[in-house]
């Protein structure tokens, strides 16, 4: 029997494609940058599954080009590049890679927690530039503490709950605020608050909601202002939940006091006015990226396909309906 076609729509461990060639004829996309959204489309005519990226934009126009198409698994928890109704309504299986980032990613949160309090990336350049006279009592570089502060999470999911249980040790008082409040048992002593006071008490806001039109410019220019002025703002979610625009302003204007930022809108084609500002920590969409979780993201992805291609349920099927309908 003939190996079912498969495309690999970007670069990954070698691991990964040595899994999947032992079962898959696999055609290899070997650079770490996206397809162009035609070459895409042509590499998966005759494919009947993909290992796919968020750079990789899965809708109807695609799908009408590859009628063999079976299974799209992403490399990612999010799957905002899928057009999810256009897949289900052709059939098409698709997965996503939860649970295996979330300490990792958690980890990001804290890092720019600390580094935006404490000024770190400032302080770093500053030191580099030869431009540090000696220690001063009141120096430049006064930053804000974290511990016994009010760590505010917006979207208390299982990356959410990983940042809030960090958040011990550090003495924090912990709020969250999800549109259905937790079971109290997976609170972890955080408490519940609605959106207007998660917003009024916290110092350092940490945003963990999916992208979706629902969540577009969540925090805009009224939510920045319902801040304290001198909270930090920390997203490692995605791009489009905060109005970048309006958070520049913020920060100019000294509405708020800092943030650190893992995603953007339109990245990365980052708005040139973050760099000018000494109150932002920037880094390029690395809240998973260690090769660790990576690599366990990639081995997951593989995993969701070789099942969705053999006749299995895949692990992490987001849209269960498509199997619903074979069944019938």
């Amino acid at each position: 029997m003939a190996k079912p076609a498969i495309l690999v729509s970007r670069a990954v461990f070698a691991e990964v494609i040595d899994r999947l060639t032992a079962c898959c004829a696999v055609d290899y996309h070997d650079a770490d940058a996206p397809l162009p959204p035609d070459q895409l489309a042509a590499r998966l005519a005759g494919k009947q599954g993909a290992l796919s990226f968020l750079t990789d934009r899965i809708d109807a126009a695609v799908l009408a080009g590859a009628p063999c198409l079976k299974a799209v698994c992403n490399v990612a928890v999010g799957y905002n590049n899928f057009d999810l109704p256009a897949l289900t309504q052709a059939g098409v299986m698709a997965t996503n890679t939860p649970r295996v980032l979330d300490e990792t990613t958690a980890d990001t949160a804290w890092a720019l927690i600390l580094a935006t309090a404490r000024r770190v990336v400032g302080a770093d350049r500053w030191v580099r530039a030869g431009q540090w006279q000696g220690w001063k009592f009141h120096d430049d570089w006064l930053g804000a503490d974290v511990h016994h502060a009010t760590l505010g999470i917006l979207g208390m999911g299982r990356i959410g709950r990983a940042v809030a249980r960090r958040a011990t040790g550090f003495s924090m008082r912990v709020i969250y605020h999800n549109r259905t409040r937790l079971d109290p048992d997976l609170e972890a002593g955080a408490t519940w608050v609605d959106m207007t006071d998660l917003l009024r008490k916290a110092d350092f806001l940490v945003l963990m909601v999916p992208y979706s039109p629902a969540t577009h410019h969540l925090i805009g220019a009224a939510e920045l202002a319902a801040m304290k002025p001198t909270a930090h703002l920390i997203n490692v979610a995605r791009g489009g939940v905060v109005d970048d625009a309006a958070l520049i302003e913020a920060l100019h204007l000294c509405r708020i006091a800092g943030a650190g930022l893992d995603v953007f809108e339109n990245e990365p084609a980052l708005d040139p006015r973050f760099c000018a500002l000494d109150k932002v920590v920037l880094t390029p969409h690395i809240g998973s990226s260690t090769r660790a979780t990576r690599l366990a993201m990639a081995m997951l992805a593989a995993d969701n396909l070789i099942a969705a291609l053999s006749g299995q349920r895949p692990p992490n099927l987001l849209n269960p309906e498509v199997l619903k309908e074979k069944i019938s």
